[in-house]
């Protein structure tokens, strides 16, 4: 393996732990409501419409977000990784659109793109590593 491609794959690891990891943390959290109370980013407008309450929609968003960072861990991470950015990038147009936390709606856009890198990354490493020739058996030919 190139040294290139050693450096790619050790940037995928550190972009799959993050956005498998965080993920699985903050939804976790949706249930305990330790690093901030989530119930205050649901739009007045969603709340308005719910047919069950807040917390009840904080719930179901922690078990998607727990489901995504599996996938994102798991040997599924380019799905894993468009699923995390397309999660983000509605999560932030929910905040803009309420008219608060536009600081978080930022950060969050800012990490829907660094999901969606890994996506494209993780996609491209799959790719290459389908047309690589194989040296099972220790024969490297003098071109490689």
């Amino acid at each position: 393996m190139n040294t290139n491609l050693k450096k790619l794959d050790s940037l995928q690891l550190v972009l799959r732990l993050t956005y498998g990891l965080v993920p699985i943390v903050a939804g976790l959290d949706k249930f305990f409501n330790v690093l901030t109370t989530w119930q205050q980013y649901v739009s007045p407008t969603v709340t308005h419409v719910l047919p069950f309450n807040p917390s009840t929609l904080m719930h179901i968003a922690g078990i998607i977000e727990i489901a995504a960072g599996i996938v994102v861990l798991s040997r599924f991470t380019t799905l894993g990784a468009y699923v995390v950015s397309a999660w983000l990038t509605l999560i932030a147009l929910s905040l803009i659109s309420s008219g608060h936390y536009f600081d978080v709606a930022v950060r969050d856009v800012v990490m829907a793109v660094g999901a969606y890198s890994l996506g494209v990354l993780s996609h491209a490493l799959e790719g290459s590593r389908l047309h690589a020739p194989s040296y099972a058996d220790g024969h490297v030919p003098a071109s490689a």
